[in-house]
């Protein structure tokens, strides 16, 4: 028994198919995206530039002009002899014989979309969320809050209410013809008057907005390979723009180190090299040392990120454990994110394995060995389930 579903004449009948090509971008999107946190090319962006992105076999839907005469064959089954009612078995294909020269069938197709940073965040970061801001006490920025609150009448041109003024028109109308003064049916235009006039009345409220600053501090020494620094790079950048998704009011603060620390900007973070040893220490304490100066726990939701290959010279272990705790203590959230070649040798005690003790809601650890962990650890991280 057939059943026919009622269609409503009045609606689109091309936005199921639109939200069904959209549904399959979204999708190609999120599978791909461990090819496109890892492009240099959008790595410190401004959010200005868009970035093209390569989706495997979904064509754009658009109308073909031209004529099918000439084409006699319809179908899909290989072979000339097609004959009515064929029946094509599921993924039957051609399939090249040994020794024959290469096939002539067409390959995979790929198209482009192009999408900003901003559209890229809005794919990826829906699902995720950080812990709740906290309130702080003496928070010092203050957010605008803008809402109407009835009409006026007297006001500015372009709060003008027309909905209002003509409604006033209508009322006085009325009353104008039930006493007698004004005849509905006489050519006499009833016209506005000022007193009809309403305007739209606006109420600013301002309240205190709680801050948050970000710490993203990173090991550039001589072992952390080209490799290592862009996975590196990669992770702050899926952090940097899931943090600017999410919150407005947020400061920023990078940190490189090698055996020393410095504040630097972000186009230095992202893009300078270097070399030389490692004290981990040196950037957690150059952190704590600007939460001194700058963001007290007392106003400020601190978050801080620390990304190395896990290679520490052995007496810096103890003073880089204590530093990290620290942190995590008057962190809102921290991390420690090990960059590291799934065949590298280990020399020492991992700096993973050195933080594993502090590990707790509010400090976690990551694992990173390729591309490909950088979107699973970064969900992991900001989504589901947690587990060291």
């Amino acid at each position: 028994m057939s059943i026919f579903k009622k269609h409503n004449t009045n609606a689109d009948r091309s936005a199921s198919d639109r939200r069904r090509h959209k549904e399959k971008i979204e999708k190609a999107i999120k599978e791909g995206i461990k090819d496109i946190v890892a492009e240099e090319s959008i790595i410190g962006q401004d959010g200005k530039k868009k970035i093209k992105i390569p989706v495997r076999g979904i064509k754009e839907y658009r109308f073909v002009y031209g004529s099918n005469e000439g084409n006699k064959k319809v179908g899909s089954a290989p072979g000339k002899d097609i004959k009515k009612g064929q029946k094509i078995k599921k993924g039957q294909s051609q399939k090249k014989s040994p020794g024959t020269k290469a096939g002539n069938d067409p390959g995979e197709e790929f198209y482009e979309v192009e999408i900003t940073l901003e559209e890229l965040a809005k794919y990826l970061f829906d699902d995720l969320s950080l812990p709740d801001l906290k309130k702080k006490s003496d928070a010092s920025v203050m957010s605008e809050k803008i809402k109407r609150k009835g009409y006026r009448p007297k006001g500015i041109r372009p709060r003008l209410s027309k909905k209002e003024t003509i409604k006033n028109k209508i009322r006085r109308q009325k009353k104008a013809e039930r006493s007698g003064t004004y005849d509905a049916d006489s050519d006499e235009r009833f016209t506005f008057h000022e007193s009809d006039l309403r305007y739209k009345h606006i109420q600013i409220t301002k309240k205190p907005i709680t801050n948050a600053v970000i710490f993203f501090i990173m090991d550039i020494s001589g072992s952390m390979t080209k490799t290592k620094k862009f996975l590196a790079r990669s992770f702050f950048f899926l952090l940097y723009q899931f943090i600017r998704y999410r919150y407005h009011n947020t400061e920023t603060v990078f940190i490189s180190h090698t055996t020393e620390a410095k504040e630097v900007n972000e186009d230095e973070f992202f893009k300078k090299a270097s070399s030389g040893g490692t004290h981990i220490s040196s950037g957690l304490t150059k952190a704590l040392n600007i939460v001194e100066e700058r963001y007290s726990p007392n106003s400020w939701n601190i978050y801080a990120f620390h990304c190395s290959d896990g290679e520490n010279w052995s007496e810096d272990n103890a003073k880089a454990k204590k530093a990290m705790e620290k942190i995590r203590d008057l962190s809102q959230l921290s991390g420690y994110v090990q960059i590291k070649g799934k065949h590298d040798q280990v020399w020492g005690e991992e700096m993973a394995d050195v933080f594993s003790p502090l590990v707790k809601d509010s400090f976690k650890i990551c694992k990173i060995f390729s591309k490909e962990d950088i979107w699973p650890e970064f969900a992991r991280l900001f989504g589901g389930k947690y587990e060291l």
